[in-house]
């Protein structure tokens, strides 16, 4: 009860606190370390205060702005390598995202190492990077910086012997890892793999062996199984694709495709279209070895096993690596390691205790529906690709309603298919197949689940996988049920500035243009609730989803105000003619989002994202702003105090 008095009390005290002054809670600071023979490396040390983070070099496609270093190009030096960091990454899972990112919190050094052919040089660039913490996020900054590298070991305000923050728990990777083991699970019951599990019993129960001799072929053969598996990941983690690509391997539209592609190969090959299947000539050379018995033998036993399954566990493992890549660089070995790991027990438990053979359920028809259920998630899967290419180049093809279309389809097929499969099994006699009939059920109560999508519902479960919702263009009149933009006697059709840039969720009309949506208010009478908010904010994400869809929230945004939202972190970039100069510090502004992050600091003496204002028609605060609160009740209240303040004017 205390903590959540002293968190209500904090959300009611920050906004005085955050109008104050600007946020950025990052201090930066530069220098080089001498490494010999003209190698040096450049030092970036952020110093970040207690409560606030910024986020990794990498981030998952749909995150929030990574921390990013650009180097101006020089002849007279050369970059070796890519930036790293002195301490790794936490990983967090973030609800609003629906994703794990990795942070930084309190001090960490960057470096990036450097060859020179000349004794001094000056290096330049510049320093991306967006810091938030529980209540607001700072809209993306850069830093640019010149360091003078040379003529000593350590220059500039960075040592070498600066202390080391302490390593925290990677929980995001954890959950990999679970995931991963899973997969392998479920591998074993594949129709390739499940039938050998007797096979491998008789291979070790039989005649000429002692106990000791066969429990300890069992478990060779259940590490060489892991090993087996593990080699694909240690390989990507070696090469360094994991961590060296995963920016690009998020946004860019050729991996991306490359990977929808994968994945719907995969399912069809689990719908059984065709089989994925390793030469023959590499299992029967690998068969031929199983007879030695022994050590050796166990070992070419995995083998053989690995590769005839391969029909089956080629597509589980293929989405596992093609999801591997896109992360760190531990997460395709532990993942590989998982995997083999859970595919691996089965067979060793039952090599040793071949007794428990007779407690498994005999192979046959079910095998072929647990194939088929994986096809159809994989073919559910492929479409985030598809997604991210979409939003990403703002290509406007797939939109929500469309993602949900095609979702529908597939869980009503897999329905459709699962109560015909039940049917079959009874049919021939089975009275079993209650796990059949609950994945029947699941398949179409998740159709109908989404299906409410198609008339409003946010689909919180689920709205990390899916395009955000789009809405008309204008601000609706009551009375003629089209869009239209009135201003003194005209009434105009039209969309507002930017509408094809931006919406907003739940069927919410508005502007993303200060100007207009001010010019709009004074015409109908109503306040003002700005909206200053990002991309990349994740607290704006948690906003919307846990306020905002709120029917008594959403009723007063409809009827009472006229909303502007203001992206101070869009990179689209603007005519000559609408570029401003900066009266906070004096630089041309260019694009959307500097613009409005200049209205939001000049007007409100803030960058606080999300940041709410309820204002009149000069965009003057009818009450306190707003910053992140999650409490609807109060939402509420503070809402209603705008309206009766404006009421009074």
């Amino acid at each position: 009860m205390f903590r959540k008095i002293a968190y209500i009390w904090l959300l009611l005290l920050l906004p005085v606190v955050v109008s104050a002054q600007i946020y950025d809670p990052v201090i930066w600071s530069f220098g080089f370390e001498s490494k010999g023979a003209n190698q040096y490396e450049i030092i970036l040390k952020a110093s970040i205060e207690d409560g606030s983070h910024i986020y990794g070099m990498e981030v998952p496609d749909g995150g929030p702005v990574p921390t990013t270093f650009r180097f101006v190009e020089d002849s007279r030096f050369s970059l070796e390598g890519e930036v790293f960091s002195n301490i790794p990454a936490e990983e967090k899972y973030d609800d609003a995202f629906g994703l794990s990112i990795k942070t930084f919190e309190g001090n960490v050094e960057f470096r990036q190492l450097v060859r020179s052919s000349s004794p001094s040089f000056t290096l330049s660039g510049t320093i991306e990077y967006m810091a938030c913490n529980n209540i607001s996020c700072s809209p993306p900054k850069e830093v640019d910086f010149d360091i003078p590298v040379g003529g000593g070991d350590v220059a500039g305000n960075v040592t070498a012997e600066d202390d080391n923050v302490p390593v925290t728990g990677n929980r995001g990777l954890f959950g990999f890892i679970i995931a991963s083991f899973l997969l392998g699970l479920i591998g074993v019951l594949t129709p390739c793999v499940y039938p050998m599990i007797p096979l491998t019993v008789a291979f070790f129960a039989r005649a000429g062996e002692g106990k000791k001799s066969s429990f300890l072929n069992a478990l060779i053969f259940g590490i060489s199984i892991v090993i087996i598996y593990s080699s694909p990941g240690l390989i990507i983690s070696l090469t360094g694709a994991g961590a060296g690509f995963a920016n690009a391997l998020s946004t860019h539209w050729i991996p991306n495709l490359i990977f929808f592609l994968l994945f719907v190969i995969f399912a069809v090959s689990f719908l059984g279209a065709f089989e994925l299947t390793l030469p023959s000539r590499w299992s029967n050379a690998t068969d031929s070895k199983v007879d030695k018995g022994g050590i050796i033998g166990s070992f070419f036993m995995a083998l053989t096993t690995v590769i005839v399954s391969f029909s089956c566990t080629g597509p589980i493992v293929g989405g596992l690596l093609v999801e591997a890549v896109r992360g760190d660089v531990l997460r395709p070995t532990v993942g590989m390691f998982a995997f083999g790991l859970a595919f691996s027990i089965p067979f060793t438990l039952f090599a040793i205790s071949p007794r428990l053979l007779s407690s498994l359920p005999k192979s046959g028809y079910w095998l072929k529906v647990v194939k088929t259920v994986i096809g159809f998630l994989m073919l559910v899967f492929s479409m985030k690709f598809l997604m991210v290419i979409d939003s990403v180049y703002s290509l406007g093809l797939l939109s929500r309603e469309v993602y949900l279309v095609i979702w529908i389809i597939l869980f009503i097929t897999l329905g459709f298919y699962l109560f015909r499969s039940l049917a079959q099994m009874r049919g021939a006699g089975n009275k079993k197949g209650s796990g059949v009939f609950i994945l029947a059920l699941a398949s179409v109560g998740i159709a109908v689940y989404l299906t409410t999508g198609l008339f409003g519902s946010p689909l919180k479960a689920v709205s990390a996988l899916l395009p955000s919702p789009k809405t008309k263009n204008a601000v609706e009149e009551q009375s003629g049920g089209f869009s239209v933009l009135t201003f003194g006697n005209n009434v105009e059709s039209q969309a507002p500035k930017y509408g094809d840039l931006f919406s907003l969720p739940y069927g919410l009309s508005g502007f993303f243009d200060y100007d207009e949506g001010m010019a709009y208010a004074r015409n109908v009478n109503k306040p003002v609730l700005l909206d200053f908010k990002g991309h990349a904010c994740a607290n704006c994400k948690r906003m919307e989803a846990k306020v905002w869809s709120d029917p008594e929230v959403l009723r007063r945004l409809k009827d009472n105000f006229v909303i502007i939202a203001l992206y101070v972190d869009d990179r689209t970039q603007l005519s000559e003619s609408e570029w401003i100069v900066s009266t906070v510090d004096g630089k041309v502004k260019k694009t959307i989002g500097k613009i409005n992050e200049e209205i939001e600091i000049s007007k409100y003496n803030t960058n606080a994202l999300p940041y709410y204002v309820i204002a009149d028609h000069t965009g003057q605060p009818l009450t306190t702003p707003s910053v992140t609160n999650l409490d609807v009740d109060s939402y509420i209240r503070w809402l209603d105090e705008g309206i009766s303040a404006f009421s009074k004017q």
